[in-house]
């Protein structure tokens, strides 16, 4: 049975909420909990192959898209109205009005489809390209996370879990493709400290981590119709990469980018040719959509037993308080109930 405080948080979301930014305050690797138990034991890996993938002509939408949409969507909760301006930023980002967006990563659609033109063997052809996120194998999202809502799972997916995420967006910020997107007026900061502390919740591809569990592929890639993506162990697929590319003459991304990734893409053309004939979302490159870079380094790699030092502090102080505030929301309650009763 659940014991719920004045403002609705439980009390063992509360303790949730404290264990995990005791743990990512002492820089220890644990997770928060077990997120799933892959029905492949070890980890997995995703391989995208652009020579299959044709962007669903003829369709009115990419069906790894649609599929992705009707998976997750569902999921996000009705922010609150009004939404509440954080500070210091005041900056609010709801895309709960514009669900249907599909041509960028937002909180409801995880996963999108750039097109690129470009020369394959002497002719003009157009590439199709599924991006969301890659599930890095060491992540500096899931490093930087003052939560650890953010976790790398032993299966390789990396999960943010919506009851710990605040929204800070830390993980945007050193991701090198902008993966993760923010819906404000959603999740534990509104409970906890609505004007001063997180905005929303941060959402990204999870690699659909409960249909793992349960045995069962994830969404957008049983739902492609050319079989333009395949997940299973991690060293089948890196030997099927390493196959296709031959076969092709053609080359890969993911291997090495950001430290090495879960996924992989291998394309008939360079990847360097590719990314030249992509443009982001918006000419600010802090807004912009992420783009296909070879050769991406992780962005702290040689820091991150200073961040964990950094976020360490405010994580513990944050601890304290939110403990010594709920426990004088109890007191208050207690002596409310008390004055009632007399």
């Amino acid at each position: 049975m659940h014991t719920t405080t004045h403002n609705g948080i439980s009390r063992r979301g509360l303790f949730k909420v404290s264990a995990a930014l005791l743990a990512g305050a002492s820089g220890l690797a644990a997770l928060p909990k077990q997120l799933l138990a892959a029905p492949v034991e070890g980890r997995l890996a995703t391989l995208i192959d652009l020579s299959r993938c044709d962007g669903c002509a003829g369709r009115p939408q990419p069906a790894c898209i649609a599929s992705c949409k009707q998976e997750k969507n569902p999921t996000i909760p009705q922010p609150v109205d009004p939404i509440p301006s954080p500070f210091p930023t005041n900056i609010i980002e709801d895309w709960s009005t514009k669900q249907e967006v599909a041509d960028r990563l937002t909180p409801y659609n995880r996963i999108f489809v750039q097109q690129a033109q470009v020369t394959v063997n002497g002719r003009q052809q157009t590439i199709s390209i599924p991006r969301r996120c890659m599930h890095c194998d060491n992540p500096a999202c899931a490093t930087i996370c003052p939560f650890s809502a953010n976790t790398k799972d032993t299966n390789g997916a990396v999960v943010i879990d919506q009851e710990l995420c605040f929204g800070g967006a830390k993980c945007k910020t050193v991701c090198p493709w902008q993966i993760p997107q923010r819906q404000s007026g959603v999740g534990i900061y509104l409970k906890v400290a609505k004007e001063f502390m997180g905005n929303g919740v941060m959402y990204k591809c999870d690699l659909c981590v409960d249909r793992l569990k349960a045995g069962k592929r994830p969404a957008c890639i049983e739902a492609c119709p050319r079989q333009a993506m395949l997940i299973g162990p991690r060293e089948q697929i890196y030997a099927e990469a390493e196959k296709r590319a031959a076969a092709m003459g053609g080359h890969i991304f993911g291997k090495q980018e950001n430290g090495g990734t879960a996924t992989l893409y291998v394309s008939p053309v360079p990847f360097e040719a590719l990314d030249l004939q992509l443009s982001p979302a918006s000419a600010d490159p802090k807004k912009g959509q992420p783009l296909l870079k070879p050769g991406v380094r992780r962005k702290m790699a040689e820091s991150d037993g200073m961040a964990k030092a950094v976020l360490a502090a405010p994580a513990i102080g944050l601890v304290a308080g939110l403990v010594g505030a709920f426990s004088k929301i109890s007191q208050r309650k207690a002596e409310n109930a008390g004055k009632e009763n007399r």
